[in-house]
Parts: C-alpha cells; sequence; structure tokens
C-alpha cells in the first residue's frame, strides 16, 4: 500500500477506547511537537481508511522534500510512537447525488479512497479517477486492484489512458457531483475545464492540501478595525497581521487549525461590514451568506463585526 514517497500510517486509541465515528472526507489534526525543529506543528490529514472503522483511523502521507517540516516528521514515526490528534472534522463531505464523479490527482486520493469505500457499502454509483506518475506511484494501490469503478490514468503509459476531461467528465450531467483533491494545477485544470463544460458550481466539490494562492499574491491588506459582537470590544488588524492573530494574541477563545485557509475550523459569521475573502475552503454560497475565515481573510472596509 505504500510506494517510495508515501507511508500509510495505522492509528489506534491509546486508551482502548473507540475512536470518534466519522463520514468519508474527514480530516485529522496531528500534533508533531519534539518531531519537528521548532515545533510543535500541526497538520492536517484526511482519513482515507473505512468510514465505520472507530477501531482505527488511516492516514496516508506524501514525503515533501521541501515542505515546512510535517511530512517529514510523520515519514520519521515508528511502530508505537504516541501521536496526539483531534477529533475528525469534515467540510468534505458526500453531497446527496444520484452520481459522483470523484477525480484525484496523487495523494489527493486520500479522501476520495474514502468516500469510495462509502460508496461502495451503500450501493452509491460513482466513478474514481484516479492520476498518478506510475503505478509505483499509486498509494493504497490493493484497494484499486482490478476495482470496477476506479479508472487510473498514469503518466507513463500511452496517451489514450490519461484523463481527457472531455471523455471522463463531460457534460453536465443532472443529479451529478464532482469531487476534486490534489495538487493544485490539477485541481485547476478540472475544475477550470468543468467551468468551460458547463458545470455549475452547486456540482463542484474540492479540497486543497495547499492554499490555491499565496495571501501575499493578493496584494497587501489595509488595516482595519475587528468588532466581537458579543462583547462590543474592538481591535484593530494591521496590514501585516490576520484576525486570527489579533484575537488570539488578546486572548479571544477563536478556533483554528490550519492558518491558511484550506480547513474551515476558524470560520465565523459576519454580521457587519464587507469580507475580503482570501481563503479556498468557502463556496460562494457560504460567502454570501456571510461566513469568513479569520486565519487569512479580511475587510474591505475600515471595520468588520464578527458574531464572536
Amino acid at each position: 500500500m505504500t510506494t517510495p514517497r508515501v507511508v500509510v500510517l495505522d492509528l489506534e486509541p491509546a486508551d482502548g477506547n473507540p475512536f470518534p465515528e466519522y463520514e468519508a472526507g474527514a480530516h485529522i489534526d496531528v500534533l508533531l511537537d519534539e518531531r519537528v525543529p521548532g515545533g510543535p506543528l500541526v497538520r492536517q490529514y484526511s482519513l482515507c481508511g473505512e468510514p465505520g472503522n472507530r477501531k482505527r483511523y488511516r492516514i496516508a502521507v506524501l514525503r515533501e522534500e521541501n515542505s515546512r517540516g510535517g511530512s517529514l516528521a510523520v515519514h520519521r514515526l515508528q511502530v508505537g510512537d504516541h501521536l496526539p490528534i483531534s477529533a475528525p472534522r469534515n467540510n468534505f463531505r458526500l453531497s446527496p447525488a444520484r452520481r459522483h464523479l470523484l477525480f484525484a490527482g496523487g495523494i489527493g486520493v486520500t479522501p476520495l479512497a474514502a468516500m469510495a469505500r462509502q460508496l461502495d457499502v451503500t450501493g452509491g454509483d460513482y466513478t474514481l479517477h484516479y492520476c498518478a506518475r506510475s503505478a509505483t506511484d499509486v498509494a493504497l494501490a490493493d484497494m484499486f486492484t482490478d476495482h470496477p469503478r476506479v479508472v487510473l490514468h498514469l503518466d507513463d503509459q500511452p496517451a489514450e489512458q490519461r484523463l481527457d476531461l472531455r471523455r471522463d467528465l463531460g457534460d453536465p450531467v443532472k443529479d451529478t457531483a464532482v469531487y476534486v483533491c490534489g495538487p493544485g494545477p490539477f485541481m485547476d485544470y478540472v475544475l477550470n475545464t468543468a467551468d468551460e463544460l458547463g458545470w455549475p458550481s452547486t456540482a463542484l466539490h474540492k479540497e486543497r492540501f495547499a492554499p490555491a494562492a499565496a495571501a501575499d499574491d493578493l496584494g497587501p491588506g489595509n488595516g482595519f478595525t475587528v468588532r466581537l459582537a458579543s462583547t462590543g470590544t474592538e481591535y484593530h488588524v494591521a496590514p501585516e497581521e490576520t484576525v486570527l492573530d489579533v484575537l488570539l494574541r488578546n486572548g479571544v477563545d477563536a478556533p483554528s487549525s490550519c492558518q491558511q485557509g484550506i480547513c474551515g475550523e476558524c470560520v465565523v459569521r459576519v454580521l457587519a461590514g464587507e469580507a475580503d475573502h482570501r481563503d479556498d475552503v468557502l463556496s460562494a454560497a457560504e460567502r454570501a451568506e456571510g461566513m469568513f475565515t479569520t486565519c487569512c481573510s479580511r475587510a474591505l472596509g475600515s471595520s468588520i463585526e464578527l458574531d464572536l
């Protein structure tokens, strides 16, 4: 199940009690403390095992040589090590649909593998398109061998078997949901092509492992005031700070995890003011409903009021 660059870890509860239940698409926080220079470090990894298994959580982690240290630390773990983790959270769960089309690039297969397992159990209609460099780079290969609903697309094989979205996605089909996960360029290719083919945004679901664009690429932000509705307290957010930075510095109990705008843990509601959204987790509908990520998004005006 492992590859030269991917390690698969089975985590079991140290106290013997069952883990919390989760649905396909969920992820956990993993605390990597002394294993990372300058730690502690928290990283999010999708659960790719059987969603109904409360005795064991499974994650698969790609070793990134140029990473911020998390993947290298995971690859140094040994059998028997104790690893603090969070309860599962899910911003990428399966939506009710007659059919699901799943597109995975590389290690992006992890949440989609859990979805495939769940759909196999429930009898759902789906196809998983899994793109990898070669057969030796296929993570969780035992699950996909001769699976009738899984199509492998390998870069080192003939062109006709590679992913062709006009063939493999095609024109929009009613009551069909599309899920995408993988490296940024792969996701952009799938999502942009889906848009060109006329797929509505409501049918497209994505989860990124890194922001589509760094906050710095969006241009400098202005300073503004953030007001907390529960107390009326106001704080100034300087151009080089995030709302989350300011809240935590002032002792506000503000949830957070990835601090990159991709996990959704810090989302709160805007009660007044206009948001400058810089996340890559909220849908257009959620933004329209007033959802806001404190870890990276800002105010377009001079102030913003949050439901905190």
